[in-house]
Parts: structure tokens; C-alpha cells; sequence
């Protein structure tokens, strides 16, 4: 008879949680909660009862659960979550997600497009993506899901749980994870968060006297009155107000006629054999005798298998036929022992993982282990089909092993798995078999398992563990196969490092590893090593140009080894340092070497390096002529890869290209869709860079305190301890300057961006050193033809930004040189440049239109009108009013400008504020002087002055401050609309 409980008891508290959770979400007010406690305290019942009232709410409900078997695989709760929703109501198809679906594709079949299912690059990738993807299924109502057993649930899993708690407030999302207070990193995980208020955390203690009472009275469907005393106080003694264990208690006891219901109501019997189980195990081993005994074997034998087991694999090792087999099955689930998994259709699962525990127990631990090992030597058996274990059953089989008492052999299943899911990018998951392996495996074989856990734990970011796992390895013998294997290692372990531009820690790990390979390495490892060490000398302050020249010697018979010898990855390395080390002789050898490890990518199916090589195509092609089809085609590549980093890198220098082109709206579109995004994934160097196009965007319309804004986020985000600085410098302060007429300070920028750039590496070549500062220069009479020259000869000058100012710079030297004609040619020339640049075309004319006046050439009043009417149409003030002064000075009539109310804000309008009123006021955000004004707007300080009384009278404002906070306010309130 089964006994269990139709009602929660004694859970007030914790279903009023969930239940304001559930509202919360509702509103699009999301929230995590995790309920700890032991095994059968309740905590699938509360989960159960949350959904039953979110399916009441018409919400979405996923739902997932960790293996019980000790098996590791990556995201299994988060895939069963997802699948339990779209089984049912399919996947959604909205547009908004479709940058996502190759990151969840590892959970989603339906979107894997044919590939073949692997793990993400990016952990808080795949998060981000899985965040999307509730926000969108909860938007009408708000959703839940649900996440039992998070225990015993991978690494990944965890991580990607803990990035979901973190970003779920203000989206419609309810995150409910079931967990037992076992240490680990899910418990840490809630405690973590419960501190710093990011989750309600709640841990579930047994039930109290009145609620075992009222529990028994709900199993019984009686009164709570009508329960015997005995039998309350026999139950409330045995289970120690477990809820799972009561019932089981109970069960037996209806079972066995001890309890039953007479004429006169429930009665327990007065007299009982002294041999009354007096646990959980005795009681499962009454209910296993009274089965059949084939009913009986399967029992046992899928508790062998685990909590949850595979029927297929059931059927392997009991034998029994397909008929036989599912009457069994059913048989087991009525009585309440299994039930079918409703994430997985060949999956049943105990009713609780105590049952589980509860049947091996009754087995001598004789039996235990023999049956433990048959049933690993039929699932490691080849079958006709001389099929490929999965890791999944690699685990398992590791499972029974140890379980059979053969460490040995169970540590050899979780070293393939482990290597095999570091070679899938699955490190942590990795990690956690390779670290179980290492316990286990025999002492000639623990040192080979180390090897492999030190490259996982250095892909994990934990590169101290990593070395200290190789310290603590045995010396071997230079040049011997356990060396090589260990100095591979090593190399790996140096790569990553490297990446993380840990420089002297690198250096160690190379020489360690040559010490190994001793004086004669192999060509493959040789190659390996060169590119390591070769990226080292890239990192500030390392090399000189004749090691940088021998550099690239190794890196190029690195190249050539490596695809002799069919190790893709190392030569994709080496092409990627060639391509930045060619650069500086020109783009076309660059290009050469990207292109090389395009092709080397795509013939080895390497998505990830094959979307690199694209962008770095996109970039240089981006530079070299402003346009951008190939950096569309590279995204194209990283959305199919589902990497969001990639995408927010590319999106960077789609907003840069924008901003350049003068197409200031599309570029803030971009920046304000990524720049956050890239803060919760963490992807530094992106959300660096679109700071810096935020700031240049700003910069470039003349828009200073904006642009002051912005770069005060990127000092705090380290925009000054990175490689921007000189792109920070020219492209974005220096324009700024001239955007406000001030070609001192345009001039003293760029001159702290060569600075950097000679005491740094770089290859940015839009710092403005080939381009800009060398015409700013000629108009000032600092450079001649010879310095021209010199910049012209650089790669730099190649580039379409760099082409339209040098050329300018060209003319202006030929218009002093009394070559007019020639000058024409190279005004034609730079306009030619300028095609996607409007911007840095009529900021040229108007510099250079000074020039030609005073040296009699070109046609400086056409040039300077053209600008004017530009900047003003811009609504750069400063420029326009200096292009209407510049041709006054030359003798032409300037019509006064009295347009532009349509800027004026209604406010304003309404008082009578007109146009050049509007202009002082604009200023006053930044609270200059009179005579800053009077220069920026080309007038006099006494107009400044009559501008300043009138807007005084107008406004209302009480004194100057007054007007320059209602100035700064209303600067304010237009950037946010």
C-alpha cells in the first residue's frame, strides 16, 4: 500500500517565498531562491509546488535535475530544463535571439544546425545567451526554472547558475535550485549569494511534532485526531521528522497489518515481532520480499546502476527481453519504488535517491560488489556493433569499478572522459574526473594522469595549481616519451599564461619545458615552443626590433612545421604572430599570413580560430579602406560560433567604423546594445573599447562633457593601463581639441600618443601619427618635405582615415611650393580617400583652407563654406562659427546664421532663448570663462557678455552658477532622451 502525503504540512514560511517570488516574477521583478536540506526534508515537494502554481499562472515552468550517480556531465540539469519546456511547447522563433542560439546549442538540439554537439568556449557566454533566452519566454507572464539536486551537479552548471542569480533582478525570471547542505561549490554558491543579497537562501529542518502529525493524518486521509498516539509517537522517533523516511515507515507498517483501520477507526497493533525494522534499510528489504523475484532483480540491479538509470542499460545487464522488461518496469512503478524521467525518454529514476541507497543496503557487501562488477564488464563489452563507449557511460562503468573494489580500473574510464572533455572545452567538468582519476589511478600510472589535470586546471584560470602539480611531479629523463608528454604540457600551460600576459611566469614554463625535450627537440615541439615564446615578445616593454626580426624568422618555420605535421592549432598560432609582426612592412603581407590561417583553420574544422583569423581580416581591411563587408562576414562566423565575446569585439569596431563615417546614431545604437552586456560577461578588452568609441563618438561631434563622461568610465574600467591609450589620445582627445577650435591642445595630444606608442608595441595606425599630426604639423611650419617622407613610407599612411589628412598635408606643401596644380591633384587625391570619411574631409578643408589663402592656391572660400555648412548642420558650433570668421577675414560676405531653433529645447523656446543665446548656453555646462567662450564662438567677450545678461533675464536664473547648473541640467535630460 502506498503512503504518501497529497499535502505540504509545515512549510508555511517557505511557500509564502516562493509564492511573492512567483509575484515578483510575474511583475518582471526576478529573484533566486535555494532551499537546502537533507535528502527527504521536502525540498522537490516545495519545487513541485512552485510549478503546480506558475502552471496555475499560465507561466512558463523549466524544469532539471543533477545526476544522482556521481556522473559528470556538463549542463545536464540546465539541457533537461530547457528540454522539459520545448518538448512540449517547441522552441521559440523570435528574432531577438537568434545572435544566441549557437551558444545554446550545446542544450538545445534543435538549433545545432547539423553540427555536431560540443561545449562552449565561454561559460559566462553560454549564461548570457541562457539569460536572453528566459527573459524572452518570461516577458509576457514571467517564467520559472527550476533546478533540483544542484549538488550534485557539474561545475559548469554551477558557474553558469551563479552568473543567472547574479543578473536575474528586474528581468521576469524566478530561479529556484534544490540543493543538501553537502560542502561544495553549490552550497557555497547560495551562501555566497544569500550574503550578498542577490538570492533567499533557506534551509529546511525536519518537521516539528504537530507537523508529523498532521502528515500522517494526510497519508491516512483521516483526521489529524483520529491518528494513534502510539503510531505518531513510533513514526515521530523513527524519522526524525524526515518526510520521505515517514512515509516509507508508514508504508511498512501498513504493509505488514501493523496499522490498520477497524470499525472503531486506525489501531496499531499492541504486539509486534521484536525483529520490526527499525530503519529506512530494514523496511525496504520487508517491501523487496514480498515482490517478484524478477520484479525484485531489476530493482536491484538498477539500484546498482544509480538513482537514475538508463533502460537500455538495464536491459544489458539483467538480460530480460523488451516485453519482459517494461512488465517488470511497470511493476516497480506502481508500486511506487520507480518512475519514468520526464527528461529523458529511455530514463526511469527511484523516487528518491535515498530508495536507491536504501535497496543496495540490503545486500551483502559481497553481492554488492559482484554485482557491481558484472555489470561494468557488460556495459565495457563491444556488442556486434563494437561501438565507442560514451563518456556518460564511461562514468558509469568507473562507478562500478571502484564500487567492485577495482580502483585501477575505474580511474583508467575517468581519465579518457577527463581528456576527452578537455579536448571539447569542458576544463572544469575536466578538472573534477581528472583530480577523481588521480586518487584512484596505480602509482606507474598517476603521474601521466597529473599531466592532464595541470592543462585542465590552467585552461580553468587556476595556473598556480597548474604549476604546482608539475612541480610535484618526479623528474624524468630528458628526451624520454614521458618527458615529451610532460613538456607538452608545460607548453600548454605557457600558452595560457602567456594570454594572460604573465610574462616571467611564462618565460619558466618554456625553459622547464626545453629542459625536458632536451637539446634536440622534435620539430613539432620546437614549433610549439617558438610560438609561445615568440608571443612573449610582444608584451610591453620585452623586445627589440632584432629580436623581433628573429622572431619572426622562428614563427615562420613554426608555421611551415606545424602544418607538415598536422598540429592546426600551433599553426594558427604562428600565422596569427606572423600577421602582427608583418604589419609594420604593410598590410598585404598581414593579410598573407591571415588568410593562411584561414584556410588552415577551415581544412581542420577549427570554428573558433577560423573566426578569428576573419575579424583580424575585417579589421585590417576596415582600416585600410573604411569599409566593412568583411567584418560583417567575421560576425556572420561568430554568431554561427555562438561566441558572444567575438561578437562584442567585432560590434566594437562596427560602432568605431560608424563613428568615423560621421554616422554617430547607428554607432551609439551599437555601443548601448554591448557595453553592459560585455560587463556581465566579463569580456574586459570589448566593453574597454566600447567605452573608447562612446568617448570618440561624443569627442568627434564636439560634445565634450559627454565625452569627459565617457572617459572616466574607461579610466575605471583600466582604459589607461591598456593598448587604447593611443587611440584614446589622437583619434579621440585630439579630435575633440579641434572640435573646439583648439589646435594646442589637438597638437599636445597627439604628440602623448607618439610617446606611448615608441615606449609600447602597438599596431593601432589611427592614433593619428600618420595622418593628422603630421598636417596640423606642416600648417604650424614644424614639419617639411622630408618628415612627409618619412610618414609616408610607414604602412600606416596606407590607410584610407591616415590618407585624407596626409594628403592634405601633401597639398599644403606643394601650395608653399608654388606647385598649385600639384596641390589640386592632392586635394582630389585625398577626397578620393575620404569617400566614407565625411567628417575627416571637411575637417581637412577647412584646416588646410587657411594654407591656400595665404599662399595663393586652391579654392579655400568654396573649401571653407563647404565646411561650415557641415559642422553647423552637425551642430559643431565651434568649427562653423571658425569657418564663417576665416572667410570674413578673406573678404567674403558671411550671412549671419539665424537657424537652428529647432535644436532649442521647448523650455528655452518658449522664454525667447534665440539661436546664439543657445550657443552660450550650451557652453555654460562646462562653466568656461568669458574669453573661453568668446574663442570657441568666434565673437567678442562683450558679446559674450550681452548674451549672458539676456539669458539671465530670460531663464529666471538668480545668478551665473544658476545658469550654468540649469546649462548642465539640461545637457543631462537631452542625453537620456
Amino acid at each position: 500500500m502506498r503512503a504518501t502525503s497529497s499535502v505540504i504540512v509545515g512549510r508555511d514560511s517557505e511557500i509564502g517565498l516562493l509564492g511573492r517570488a512567483l509575484d515578483g516574477a510575474a511583475r518582471g521583478s526576478g529573484s533566486a531562491v535555494f532551499l537546502v536540506g537533507e535528502a527527504g526534508i521536502g525540498k522537490s515537494r516545495l519545487a513541485g509546488e512552485c510549478a503546480f502554481r506558475a502552471y496555475g499562472l499560465d507561466m512558463p515552468v523549466l524544469r532539471g535535475r543533477a545526476t544522482s550517480t556521481g556522473l559528470v556531465v556538463p549542463f545536464r540539469p540546465l539541457a533537461e530544463a530547457l528540454s522539459s519546456r520545448f518538448r512540449a511547447a517547441g522552441t521559440p522563433d523570435d528574432a531577438e535571439l537568434v545572435p544566441y542560439r549557437p551558444a545554446l546549442a550545446s542544450l538545445v538540439p534543435e538549433w545545432r544546425g547539423g553540427a555536431a554537439p560540443g561545449y562552449p568556449d565561454s561559460l559566462i557566454e553560454l549564461a548570457e545567451a541562457l539569460l536572453r533566452l528566459l527573459s524572452v519566454l518570461g516577458r509576457e507572464r514571467g517564467c520559472v526554472i527550476l533546478l533540483e539536486d544542484l549538488h550534485d551537479a557539474d561545475t559548469e552548471t554551477v558557474a553558469v547558475v551563479e552568473y543567472l542569480v547574479d543578473n536575474v533582478a528586474g528581468l521576469p525570471v524566478l530561479l529556484v535550485a534544490t540543493l543538501r547542505p553537502d560542502p561544495g561549490p553549490a552550497l557555497d554558491l547560495a551562501h555566497a549569494a544569500e550574503l550578498r543579497g542577490t538570492a533567499s537562501a533557506r534551509e529546511l529542518g525536519p518537521l516539528g511534532d504537530e507537523a508529523v502529525r498532521d502528515m500522517i493524518a494526510a497519508c491516512l486521509e483521516t483526521g489529524r485526531g483520529e491518528v494513534p498516539q502510539a503510531a505518531h509517537r513510533l513514526l515521530s522517533e523513527r524519522a526524525g521528522g524526515n518526510p520521505y523516511v515517514l512515509e516509507v515507515l508508514l508504508a511498512d507498517l501498513l504493509d505488514t497489518g501493523r496499522l490498520g483501520r477497524t470499525d472503531e477507526g486506525w489501531r496499531l497493533a499492541e504486539r509486534f515481532d521484536p525483529t520490526v525494522p527499525t530503519g529506512i534499510v530494514r523496511s525496504w528489504a520487508r517491501r523487496l520480499a514480498r515482490l517478484d523475484e524478477p520484479v525484485r532483480t531489476l530493482l536491484l540491479t538498477a539500484a546498482t546502476l544509480g538513482g537514475r538509470f538508463s533502460v537500455s542499460a538495464l536491459k544489458d545487464v539483467t538480460g530480460f527481453d523488451d516485453r519482459s522488461l517494461f512488465a517488470h518496469l511497470r511493476s516497480a512503478s506502481e508500486a511506487g519504488i520507480i518512475t519514468p524521467d520526464g527528461a529523458a525518454y529511455d530514463q526511469y529514476t527511484f523516487r528518491h535517491v535515498l530508495t536507491a541507497e536504501a535497496l543496495r543496503a540490503t545486500l551483502p557487501p559481497a553481492e554488492q560488489a559482484a554485482l557491481a562488477r558484472q555489470a561494468a564488464e557488460v556495459l565495457e563489452a563491444p556488442g556486434d556493433t563494437g561501438r565507442e563507449l560514451s563518456d556518460e557511460t564511461r562514468q558509469l562503468v568507473a562507478a562500478l569499478r571502484l564500487a567492485a573494489g577495482d580502483e585501477a580500473a575505474a580511474a583508467r574510464q575517468l581519465v579518457l572522459v577527463g581528456r576527452h572533455m578537455l579536448a571539447a572545452g569542458a576544463a572544469g567538468s575536466a578538472v573534477v574526473l581528472l583530480e577523481r582519476a588521480r586518487k584512484l589511478a596505480a602509482d606507474d600510472g598517476r603521474d601521466a594522469v597529473t599531466v592532464s589535470l595541470a592543462v585542465a586546471q590552467a585552461q580553468c584560470g587556476q595556473l598556480d595549481t597548474a604549476r604546482a602539480l608539475l612541480d610535484d611531479l618526479a623528474p624524468v629523463p630528458a628526451g624520454s616519451p614521458a618527458a615529451e608528454a610532460r613538456a607538452e604540457a608545460l607548453v600548454e600551460v605557457a600558452w595560457v599564461t602567456t594570454m594572460a600576459e604573465q610574462r616571467e611566469e611564462a618565460l619558466v614554463l618554456t625553459r622547464a619545458a626545453r629542459a625536458l625535450l632536451g637539446p634536440a627537440p622534435l620539430p613539432v615541439h620546437e614549433a610549439a615552443l617558438a610560438v609561445v615564446e615568440g608571443h612573449l615578445t610582444l608584451l610591453p616593454g620585452h623586445a627589440g626590433r632584432e629580436e623581433l626580426a628573429e622572431t619572426e624568422r622562428s614563427a615562420r618555420r613554426a608555421a611551415l612545421i606545424a602544418e607538415e605535421h598536422r598540429t592546426p592549432v600551433v599553426a594558427c598560432r604562428a600565422w596569427q604572430l606572423l600577421a602582427l609582426l608583418s604589419r609594420e612592412r604593410g598590410f598585404d603581407e598581414a593579410d598573407a599570413c591571415l588568410e593562411r590561417m584561414l584556410a588552415v583553420s577551415e581544412e581542420h574544422r577549427l570554428p573558433v580560430w577560423r573566426a578569428e583569423a576573419l575579424v583580424r581580416l575585417g579589421a585590417n581591411a576596415f582600416m585600410r579602406s573604411g569599409e566593412a563587408t568583411r567584418l560583417e562576414t567575421a560576425r556572420s562566423a561568430a554568431r554561427e560560433l555562438g561566441s558572444l565575446a567575438l561578437l562584442q569585439h567585432i560590434d566594437g569596431m562596427l560602432a568605431m567604423q560608424a563613428v568615423l563615417g560621421g554616422r554617430w546614431e547607428r554607432a551609439t545604437e551599437i555601443v548601448e546594445q554591448s557595453v553592459e552586456a560585455s560587463v556581465r560577461v566579463r569580456n574586459h578588452a570589448a566593453h574597454r573599447y566600447l567605452l573608447l568609441v562612446r568617448a570618440t563618438s561624443a569627442a568627434h561631434q564636439g560634445r565634450s562633457r559627454e565625452r569627459d563622461q565617457a572617459l572616466t568610465r574607461l579610466r575605471r574600467a583600466g582604459g589607461e593601463e591598456s593598448m587604447l591609450v593611443p587611440l584614446q589620445r589622437g583619434l579621440c582627445q585630439a579630435m575633440g581639441a579641434l572640435m573646439e577650435e583648439d589646435r594646442d591642445r589637438a597638437l599636445a595630444e597627439l604628440d602623448a600618443a607618439l610617446a606611448w606608442e615608441r615606449a609600447h608595441p602597438s599596431f593601432f595606425y589611427l592614433s593619428g601619427r600618420y595622418g593628422l599630426r603630421p598636417l596640423l604639423r606642416v600648417l604650424s611650419g614644424a614639419d617639411d618635405r622630408a618628415a612627409y617622407r618619412e610618414t609616408l613610407a610607414s604602412p600606416g599612411a596606407a590607410l584610407a582615415w591616415n590618407r585624407v589628412f596626409l594628403g592634405m598635408a601633401d597639398a599644403v606643401l606643394l601650395g608653399r611650393e608654388k606647385d598649385r596644380a600639384g596641390a589640386m591633384r592632392a586635394v582630389r587625391a585625398a577626397g578620393e580617400a575620404a569617400r566614407a570619411f565625411p567628417q575627416a574631409w571637411h575637417l581637412a578643408l577647412r584646416l588646410t583652407a587657411e594654407a591656400a589663402l595665404a599662399d595663393g592656391w586652391g579654392e579655400p572660400v568654396a573649401w571653407l563654406r563647404t565646411a561650415e555648412e557641415y559642422f553647423y548642420g552637425a551642430g559643431v558650433q565651434p568649427v562653423a562659427a571658425a569657418c564663417r570668421a576665416a572667410l570674413r577675414q578673406a573678404g567674403v560676405t558671411v550671412s549671419q546664421r539665424r537657424g537652428g531653433r529647432e535644436r532649442i529645447p521647448a523650455g528655452l523656446r518658449e522664454v525667447g532663448v534665440t539661436p546664439r543665446e543657445h550657443e552660450v548656453f550650451v557652453l555654460l555646462a562646462e562653466r568656461p570663462g568669458n574669453q573661453e567662450i568668446a574663442r570657441r564662438l568666434h565673437i567678442s567677450p562683450r558679446t559674450v557678455e550681452k548674451h549672458l545678461a539676456s539669458l539671465l533675464a530670460k531663464t529666471g536664473c538668480a545668478d551665473r552658477a544658476a545658469l550654468c547648473a540649469l546649462s548642465a541640467e539640461t545637457a543631462e535630460s537631452a542625453a537620456q532622451d
